[in-house]
């Protein structure tokens, strides 16, 4: 009944605060006197004064406090307590809420000596109606009181002492001295009260059965009127006693132990009752729970089955891992009769935690591939876990910041109170691992390690999630492929596995750099690879020659830039003219080359020759050889006819210590011995100068400049420049070098691309041999230059201005 509940049990009263209402707050208990004042509570005063604080099933706080507490009002049989608890969201505990519980309990009748064990402290109260003088005291070691007693004479008049009793020494405490010492002291107008923390210096382990207990043995002194009063105020409680045996929790007590049997002859027990919780249990809620109660002539025997109803499991971690302790609390009330104090009545309370048991985590996979979804659910955990974190891709990112990185997390509650954890990242999420599998698969990996903290001990274990969700999207790359006069062409358009894929030609990385030290052209503009591999290179393979041309083949492998396991095989066949292989000059001079063909793979091209065999090849490489000779040398062999001289040779392979040979190329070179040439020849005077084509070194500048007017060029520091969409450049070519007044500037074409690489694609030309381009819906328009001071020769400079623009595929802008 809201954020706190009251519950009277015998001579303790129970407060329990509500896990819900006071979760994630810091607290404060204080406990509030007869005149109001409020006393803030420690462990060491909670001990001395008689109250506990505890938790219970997971997040449930406990608050105890004996019938005889510090500041409870007692009243015939009927103790009040009233007690003080602040609530706050920070540790400096600003802003608090306080509440305040009052509640009253009725307790009667009570023995002449009551022992209660309680986890923090050990109490003893006896009554004093009939207080026993020194002189007809029974006591087991006569010799202690007699000792004891000028001690307490010493005292002043009503004062109170307190004399420890120890095998090395007796030692008398003053009420102050006692209470500075954390020693608990009171009296009520029947009764006298000592109560000891465990941790107190006059604390014994002693021995029973096997069994450790702490004990005290004390006498408690005072002065009334003309009499020297004295009460013994013995108590112990158990340490241990508990073992565990087939899933079982066996508790053992033994009974009537020293000292609290001192003086004692003859005992009966009067009752043994037993419970959870602090709740008496009957012997049919005991047989229904399969608790077994069992009392001997010695000692009492609790068996309860681990896991069994009354008890609860908590989240407990060892090493890191994840595990379970199962807890109860029992309890044990045991009343005898002795010929020394009539009724004893001694409760204990003993919580009891099993051993570490590690607990399996499962983790279910429950991926939505229609929505793309990745649905992990992970758990069973208990109700006192928290996840608190995630660690993705090495960045540990709190829960709420999780959904920035695509990962949503929610918590799922079972009826039982426990529960699971559910994570959920779409599948194109960066942090996703994918992987194509075989055929049109893809394997999505997902790793993340998900980080709890325990409530309240705020023990911390992480669990690593990796699922693997396989779908049919894999999309590999196509390839076409043509050769036109002297190359062989793949493009290869690229699919959605192939990001981390790297194009081989045989064991060889195609690499840009690579390409180019062959003469290889290689383009790649994210979505296609364009390869052009020359006829004569060493990375085609020749498979047949005849009339009809040399069968050359180019084979392209993709494989994986991690594994390097083969993904992706393409190839392109093509003939090629046998005059590729030929050149017959009209000088006599014959170059030939000759290609090593795949079945034959021992043929080394440095050993082939022609019919002379003293005619080698003049260059080699891995597959060809090319010979240079004249049609007159090297065993050639001739014929004539009435319109041709025809020569014939071959290229032989000789297999050594063979004569036949295994490769046999036969060339022929054609001339025409009578051939008519008309020639028309017109003599003009003073013909006009004419261009020849030729070669040489030319000294080129494309500048940007700022306006039309061309006076204000973009410097080098200027660059990048920024432009919007269909604004004006201005650019001017100008021919640098040589400084020759009869040269004039033309340009050709004219091209863009979408990064510095001039052959990158895409592309789109801005002039077309000298000419705007008449597809562009906006087109190039060229300015007139004029001579000034800084243009000596303006047929030296072309000025043309293009309207900006950029590249698109489809409706996505493309960018380097």
């Amino acid at each position: 009944t809201g954020p706190m509940s009251s519950e009277c049990l015998g001579n303790l009263l129970r407060i329990t605060l509500s896990a819900e209402y006071f979760e994630d707050k810091y607290l404060s208990f204080s406990v509030v006197d007869q005149t109001g004042i409020a006393w803030e509570l420690d462990e060491a005063m909670a001990s001395q004064c008689g109250y506990t604080v505890t938790y219970s099933n997971w997040s449930n706080i406990e608050f105890r406090a004996s019938a005889l507490s510090c500041h409870s009002r007692l009243e015939k049989d009927v103790f009040t307590v009233t007690i003080q608890i602040k609530a706050s969201h920070t540790p400096d505990m600003k802003n608090a809420e306080t509440h305040l519980k009052s509640a009253s309990c009725h307790y009667g009748p009570w023995s002449p000596r009551e022992l209660v064990c309680e986890s923090n402290y050990m109490e003893v109260s006896v009554r004093r109606e009939v207080p026993q003088t020194v002189e007809d005291f029974i006591q087991d070691e006569p010799e202690d009181w007699t000792l004891a007693f000028p001690e307490a004479k010493t005292g002043e008049a009503s004062i109170w002492q307190i004399v420890f009793h120890q095998p090395e020494e007796k030692k008398a405490l003053l009420v102050s001295d006692a209470w500075s010492a954390g020693y608990g002291l009171n009296t009520t107008d029947t009764r006298v009260l000592l109560r000891i923390p465990y941790t107190a210096v006059q604390i014994q382990l002693i021995e029973a059965q096997g069994i450790t207990f702490s004990a005290v043995r004390s006498s408690t002194f005072y002065k009334q009127q003309w009499m020297i009063l004295v009460v013994d105020t013995a108590v112990a409680c158990p340490v241990d006693g508990v073992d565990y045996a087939n899933k079982t929790i066996i508790w053992t007590v033994p009974k009537y132990i020293q000292p609290l049997s001192a003086g004692a002859t003859s005992f009966k027990d009067v009752l043994v009752e037993a419970g959870v919780d602090l709740h008496k249990l009957s012997a049919k809620e005991m047989a229904s729970r399969k608790y077994v109660l069992s009392n001997d002539l010695n000692a009492i025997t609790m068996k309860i089955p681990i896991g069994a109803e009354g008890g609860y499991y908590k989240t407990s971690v060892s090493s890191g891992q994840y595990g379970a302790k199962y807890t109860i609390k029992l309890f044990l009330e045991h009343q005898w009769e002795d010929n020394k104090w009539g009724l004893t009545k001694h409760t204990i309370i003993k919580e009891i935690e099993t051993p570490f048991e590690q607990v399996e985590l499962a983790t279910i996979n429950n991926s939505n591939l229609s929505a793309r979804l990745i649905n992990v659910t992970v758990g069973t955990f208990l109700p006192d876990v928290e996840l608190v974190n995630l660690t993705i891709e090495g960045a540990t990112v709190a829960v709420a910041e999780a959904v920035q990185h695509g990962y949503l997390t929610y918590e799922i509650r079972y009826a039982n109170g426990s529960k699971a954890y559910v994570i959920q990242v779409p599948f194109d999420a960066p942090s996703v691992k994918k992987e194509y599998m075989r055929a049109d698969m893809r394997a999505y990996t997902l790793n993340v390690t998900l980080a709890f903290i325990t409530h309240p001990t705020s023990e911390t274990f992480t669990v690593p999630v990796i699922t693997v969700s396989t779908i049919k999207d894999a999309v590999l790359p196509s390839a076409r492929g043509f050769c036109d006069g002297r190359n062989l062409q793949l493009i290869i358009t690229r699919g959605n596995v192939d990001q981390n894929w790297l194009p081989f030609i045989s064991d060889w990385h195609l690499t840009p750099e690579a390409a180019q030290k062959y003469n290889y052209n290689l383009r790649d503009n994210g979505t296609h690879w364009a390869i052009s591999v020359p006829f004569l290179s060493s990375h085609v393979n020749y498979e047949d020659f005849h009339t009809s041309g040399i069968k050359a083949s180019l084979h392209l492998s993709l494989k994986d830039g991690i594994t390097l396991a083969n993904r992706r095989d393409f190839s392109i066949s093509c003939r090629f003219s046998p005059s590729e292989l030929i050149q017959c000059l009209p000088n006599g001079t014959v170059v030939i080359t000759a290609v090593k063909l795949v079945g034959i793979a021992d043929l080394d091209t440095s050993l082939l020759v022609l019919r002379d065999r003293q005619c080698k090849p003049s260059l080699v490489t891995e597959k060809t050889a090319t010979f240079k000779f004249n049609v007159n040398t090297c065993g050639t062999s001739r014929k004539f006819n009435s319109t041709t001289m025809t020569y014939e040779n071959d290229v032989l392979y000789f297999r050594p210590g063979n004569d036949t040979p295994v490769y046999q190329l036969k060339f022929v070179c054609l001339y025409t011995i009578k051939q008519t040439v008309d020639v028309r020849y017109e003599s003009k005077k003073n013909p006009p100068p004419s261009i020849k084509p030729g070669f040489g070194a030319l000294a080129l500048s494309l500048k940007l400049f700022k306006e039309k007017s061309y006076s204000d060029p973009y410097q080098e520091s200027e660059y990048p420049v920024v432009k919007y969409l269909r604004e004006a450049l201005y650019f001017e070519v100008e021919l640098l070098q040589p400084e020759d007044a009869r040269l004039e500037l033309n340009l050709d074409d004219c091209w863009a691309t979408n990064s510095q690489r001039q052959d990158s694609l895409p592309q789109w030309p801005i002039l077309i041999n000298g000419c705007e381009n008449s597809e562009d819906s906006y087109r190039t328009v060229f300015h007139e230059v004029n001579y000034s001071l800084r243009v000596k020769f303006p047929q030296h400079l072309k000025r043309f201005e293009v309207e900006m623009f950029t590249f698109v595929q489809g409706t996505t802008l493309l960018q380097e």
